[in-house]
């Protein structure tokens, strides 16, 4: 998933709010397969094989990251997966692995030990370039299965994640009909402005061909 690509076009067409769908195994015997979650908390757990900055070669840039998903958006992702009946949790950290290979039982022990709350695969970076990007997110998290801890369960197999999909995902669609008007409206988020104090590296020791090739998500800050 090129997901620097795709979040370098969304800001190119003027995106402002991000939502992410999710499949995510559950680490906690409350949120049960068929059940959403909002979550508030990222850890990671990615190999750094991912690109996961627009800026780093001659630009250094820190953003803050304390609070990974945008609140606001997340009330309004909240309202409306209860308009739409589903089973909803809000809260609880997202470990995000590297996979493709789903856990093994001590890595999930451990996550739970930690006090996870769901596993997946896709959270990040995007999360992290949404943010870079000064686009607000927020995670729909569609719980698939109970990883592996669980001793009531198998093993995660495919065939098990794809059939709890399959049953959400009319409901999925629902809320995120349900949650466009009220984003349409529009609202001011932290991270529309994230780039304002992040920029380290005084303008004039800037290559200029990091320059052109960030211009879209910094120029603003940069204009003389």
């Amino acid at each position: 998933m090129p997901s620097r690509a795709n979040i370098y076009g969304f800001k190119q067409l003027g995106v402002r709010y991000l939502i992410s769908v999710s499949a995510v195994g559950s680490l906690r015997e409350e949120y049960v397969p068929g059940h959403v979650v909002i979550p508030d908390q990222l850890f990671d757990r990615t190999k750094g094989i991912r690109p996961a900055t627009f800026f780093g070669d001659g630009l250094v840039v820190h953003v803050t990251f304390d609070k990974p998903f945008d609140r606001q958006l997340s009330d309004l992702l909240e309202q409306a997966a209860r308009g739409a009946g589903a089973t909803v949790h809000r809260g609880g950290t997202y470990v995000c692995m590297e996979g493709p290979q789903f856990s093994t039982l001590a890595e999930s022990e451990e996550n739970r030990r930690r006090g996870h709350d769901l596993i997946g695969m896709t959270a990040l970076p995007e999360a992290k370039l949404a943010r870079e990007a000064e686009i607000a997110y927020a995670t729909l998290a569609l719980v698939t299965d109970y990883d592996c801890w669980h001793p009531g369960h198998d093993a995660v197999t495919v065939e098990m994640v794809v059939k709890v999909l399959q049953s959400n995902a009319m409901l999925a669609q629902e809320i995120i009909r349900r949650v466009v008007p009220p984003i349409g409206s529009g609202f001011d988020s932290p991270a529309h402005q994230a780039l304002a104090t992040a920029i380290i590296t005084d303008r004039r020791v800037i290559p200029p061909e990091k320059l052109r090739q960030v211009e879209l998500l910094v120029g603003r800050y940069l204009s003389d």
